[in-house]
């Protein structure tokens, strides 16, 4: 494609040659194109050896790169990025190339990113993504440490932190230190549109979960959502025949991964930490309440308003067809 400041297009070109096979002269036509000579000898030559195809941008990558890293160096360097999880910074040294050079041939083969790479095995993971809302929806659960009220010690000095810690909750562990408890962020993501639902919950019950994931099911169909799959991980609850028989009435079938795999449900797990960074670690909170109460908002901005890199820049409700509330 020619560059925005070209004087000469593939139209240019054309008449640039018919005014010379006019009979005119290369320089005055080249003159009057504001063009130079060797420009316009080199069009009419392109034109002369190839015909109309010769007026068209050619790409400028070289024929050849005699100076590229050989093939069994590249395999070396792609070998110690899977097998040793090493940056360019330590393959330079060890193959004798700098980092610079290593890094190109890393962001060739896809291996730049490490967090592209199933650590176990080094392999690039393959990327999917649902054609359809509804067609997959993933499912997980977080747990949290409950704040003390009057806060921990993200908000005053450890020995504060533990005293509102004692006074909240009273009750110890065997070995006699302070027991707050946790909370559970039960969550569902919808593969195709990434839109995100998630309750607190003080467990991770069967007959919690299926409670939660009967109110997610009635928030993705209020969007005219329908649910066709559940992925989950292999969590007690799920394997429950609860779950299996709540998900089996609604004609929704159940996945479960891999074990040790978590990055099969890598949609939510993202989504778990977008949840820490942005909502439960985002600023201090100075009690377990404020910070519950502070979650509808962040959901709220999370599927109407965030933009999402996945998404093209535009937020989760953007892949819903006409949402109720989408410009709330």
């Amino acid at each position: 494609m020619s560059h925005r400041n070209a004087r000469l297009t593939v139209h240019g070109r054309r008449l640039l040659v018919e005014r010379v096979r006019a009979g005119r002269p290369v320089a005055h036509v080249a003159a009057e194109m504001g063009i130079s000579r060797t420009t316009a000898h080199k069009w009419v030559r392109r034109w002369r050896a190839e015909g109309e195809a010769g007026l068209h941008d050619r790409p400028s990558r070289p024929h050849t790169t005699p100076h590229r890293t050989p093939d069994a160096i590249e395999a070396r360097i792609c070998d110690l990025r899977r097998e040793r999880k090493l940056g360019p910074a330590r393959i330079g040294p060890i193959i004798g190339l700098p980092a610079s050079t290593v890094h190109r041939i890393l962001t060739r083969h896809g291996l730049n990113r490490l967090r592209w790479m199933d650590r176990p095995t080094g392999q690039v993971i393959r990327r999917y993504e649902r054609e359809r809302p509804g067609e997959l929806v993933h499912v997980d659960i977080k747990k949290l440490g409950n704040i003390p009220d009057g806060g921990g010690h993200r908000v005053m000095d450890r020995q504060a932190g533990e005293s509102n810690r004692h006074a909240t909750t009273g009750l110890r562990t065997p070995s006699g230190t302070p027991k707050i408890g946790y909370s559970h962020i039960h969550t569902a993501v919808d593969d195709h549109t990434r839109l995100a639902y998630s309750e607190i919950l003080p467990d991770e019950r069967k007959e919690t979960a299926v409670g939660f994931w009967q109110r997610a099911q009635d928030f993705f169909a209020s969007l005219g959502i329908t649910v066709e799959r559940v992925l989950t991980d292999n969590g007690s609850c799920y394997k429950s025949h609860l779950w299996r028989d709540t998900l089996r009435a609604s004609g929704i079938a159940h996945k479960r991964t891999r074990p040790y795999r978590p990055q099969t449900n890598g949609k939510v797990e993202r989504f778990n930490r977008t949840l820490l960074d942005e909502w439960a670690y985002q600023r201090p909170y100075t009690s377990n309440q404020e910070r519950a109460e502070a979650l509808p908002d962040f959901l709220h901005r999370y599927n109407y308003h965030r933009c999402h890199t996945a998404l093209g820049g535009q937020p989760p409700i953007s892949r819903v067809n006409n949402p109720a509330g989408q410009y709330s």
